[in-house]
């Protein structure tokens, strides 16, 4: 093998002055004879690709040990362990597997020989004596595509920390808001006792409204923040789903909805649970089921008992979620139509809280026009009281 000068424009791209990507890409070349290995360098030699040489099968393995190699070159024939059986044993272990290989050979074409390098994880083959303007396009080839990857690992890990840092950011700030909103809700109350006057009055309770509204933004953005980071713990314990759908039905009727609350109830409706996310969960979808169903019409909050394994929470009103609306209900901040000046934060929270319990929450429209939400809930959590990560 000859070693030309170098040629025009190679490794330019994959190795870009001024790049956080400078470290040399590495390539690994065993031969049991020197003057091959000292071929190959010469002519990879000024191209920015650093050349890890080995003399043996194991020295190969011990240098993988170390070394990152975008690729391997590697002589068929070698004594003790021969470049198949190398191949072999570096598909075998994670951190080489994905390690392309090329085999380098000096015997003639030989099929059988051929399709046991292929299977031995080969990519390609090169014929001695190695053409050197083809050794360099072929490990040109590879060198960009492992620039790539790596570019593209950065990047991402990059993404990921930004997406830390926007969450950790949000959790903190929606902490240090609840102190200031505390003190309007406990002014906006004192004003509201101290004054007669019917406009201050109304005014109070308007302030006291939007304090309740904010303050629940602001629990939605910390539940997501916990949520992508894997710190939300279930506290589950045994406990009756109907006593939490009658208690958000009181809760809500006391506030004044009009069209009433209808809770069913059907067969045992005992499950563990974590009662607190459970009802924010309940809380969420008949708050919903009030806000957006047609006007005059009940909402039904239908509790089946009967199943062995889950107890079904159905909660449906008349009006139906347009199925494009449908699509994307429970996806973060997508209002599908359900939310009015909220973040759409809701829907996707319930749905990360069910899936926390090993249940589920789905939405259809059913064949009356009514909006139906289903809610499972299982008879035994699928990690009760420790940490779950939640997917999103």
């Amino acid at each position: 093998m000859s070693a030309p000068g170098r040629p025009n424009g190679e490794y330019r791209s994959a190795q870009r002055e001024g790049s956080p990507m400078n470290a040399p890409i590495k390539i690994l070349a065993v031969d049991d004879k020197p003057q091959n290995l000292a071929a190959i360098e010469a002519v990879l030699a000024g191209t920015g690709v650093q050349l890890v040489r080995a003399a043996s099968g194991n020295e190969a393995l011990e240098r993988l040990l170390v070394d990152e190699v975008a690729l391997a070159l590697i002589d068929v024939r070698m004594p003790q362990m021969d470049g198949f059986e190398l191949a072999e044993l570096m598909r075998g272990t994670g951190r080489t597997r994905t390690i392309p290989i090329i085999f380098m050979t000096a015997e003639a074409d030989d099929p059988t020989r051929t399709f046991r390098g292929y299977e031995a994880g080969a990519v390609d083959f090169l014929h001695k004596p190695v053409d050197p303007q083809i050794l360099r396009s072929k490990v040109d080839v590879f060198v960009q595509l492992y620039s790539q990857r790596r570019q593209l690992s950065t990047q991402l890990d990059e993404l990921k920390s930004a997406l830390r840092m926007n969450e950790m950011f949000a959790a903190v700030l929606s902490h240090d808001l609840r102190n200031p909103l505390n003190a309007i809700a406990v002014s906006a109350e004192v004003i509201r006792r101290l004054s007669t006057d019917p406009n201050i009055v109304t005014t109070s309770d308007r302030i006291h409204s939007s304090v309740k509204r904010m303050a629940k933004m602001i629990e939605q953005l910390l539940d997501v923040a916990r949520i992508r980071a894997g710190g939300i713990t279930l506290q589950t314990k045994p406990g009756d789903v109907a006593q939490i759908c009658t208690a958000i039905r009181d809760e809500l009727e006391g506030a004044g909805n009009a069209s009433g609350i209808v809770v069913t109830a059907d067969g045992d409706t005992h499950a563990e649970f974590d009662p607190d996310r459970l009802s924010q969960v309940l809380s969420n979808l008949a708050g919903n089921a009030v806000q957006h169903g047609e006007p005059g019409q009940p909402i039904l909050i239908a509790i089946d008992g009967t199943r062995p394994d889950c107890v079904r929470v159905q909660v449906s009103n008349r009006g139906a979620i347009p199925q494009d609306k449908l699509d994307s209900l429970f996806e973060p901040f997508q209002t599908g139509g359900t939310s009015s000046g909220g973040l759409g934060l809701g829907l996707y929270i319930a749905r990360q809280f069910a899936l926390a319990h090993g249940g589920g929450l789905s939405a259809r429209v059913s064949a009356a026009a009514e909006t139906v939400f289903e809610l499972d809930v299982p008879r035994t959590p699928a990690a009760a009281a420790a940490p779950i990560r939640l997917d999103g």
